[in-house]
């Protein structure tokens, strides 16, 4: 099957993106609609969130705060059906474990394993039986570094093994992980500020590529995930082959 045959699957399906509303997210929203979807993106800025669904035309938009689960079940509320969850929410978590607030280090948890926990529970029997579920990890799951990414490293970890435990728990729904390496989004300068530029010149010499994923190639595998019916249980990883070095 060709991928655009992968992508007809979406025509007429409803497609929720929780972290669509900017970066891979949002990358993810524009290439579902124009595979045919019917698309409601979830921000935190519901400000963000009515510009970016009236600027691409999606077919609705909310706002929570993934860390509070009574925000999420509001923003859900009226929901009637999503074919296609996908949960791409979360911050760059960075500190050390021996002297970083605790507070700061839980929302790596409460940003991506915990806030996924609440949206499935939720949407309940919304979430269509033959639907999928789209989760997000992080190539620092499988290389951790020193520089206070352990806690976050963890998540990423605990988010692809939650992904397999829900494939058997919720099926026959489909749920799979996507496991991004360095990738050029809005999130990686706000984590870095004055030095990205600098980090991402050192950072381009030692991958394979010599470059940094853009939003596309990442929403791209979103959607792939979401219209191959036979993706289940797995972890993709789009990262250019930054996991080898």
């Amino acid at each position: 099957m060709t991928a655009d045959l992968f992508s007809r699957q979406l025509v007429g399906s409803h497609v929720l993106i929780v972290g669509g509303t900017s970066g891979i997210g949002l990358s993810a929203a524009i290439q579902a609609k124009a595979a045919g979807a019917e698309v409601i993106v979830v921000g935190y800025d519901p400000s963000r969130a009515e510009q970016v669904a009236a600027e691409h035309g999606f077919a609705g938009w909310r706002a929570a705060d993934v860390t509070r689960p009574e925000t999420i079940a509001l923003a859900l509320a009226d929901v009637d059906r999503v074919d296609h969850l996908v949960l791409l929410a979360g911050s760059f978590v960075v500190g050390k474990v021996l002297d970083a607030d605790i507070a700061q280090l839980q929302r790596a948890f409460d940003e991506r394993v915990w806030a996924a926990i609440h949206t499935v529970r939720a949407l309940g029997e919304r979430l269509a039986p033959d639907g999928s579920i789209t989760l997000i990890s992080g190539a620092l799951g499988d290389r951790p570094n020193a520089y206070g990414t352990a806690v976050l490293a963890s998540a990423s970890s605990a988010m692809e093994s939650l992904g397999r435990g829900l494939a058997l728990e919720l099926a026959p729904r489909r749920v799979n992980t996507l496991s991004p390496g360095p990738i050029d989004t809005p999130l990686l300068g706000k984590a870095l500020g004055q030095g990205r530029d600098a980090y991402v010149e050192g950072l381009k010499a030692t991958l394979p590529l010599h470059r940094l994923g853009t939003a596309d190639e990442a929403g791209a595998a979103v959607v792939f995930l979401m219209a191959n019916g036979w993706m289940n249980g797995a972890t993709l990883n789009i990262d250019g082959g930054s996991r080898l070095v």
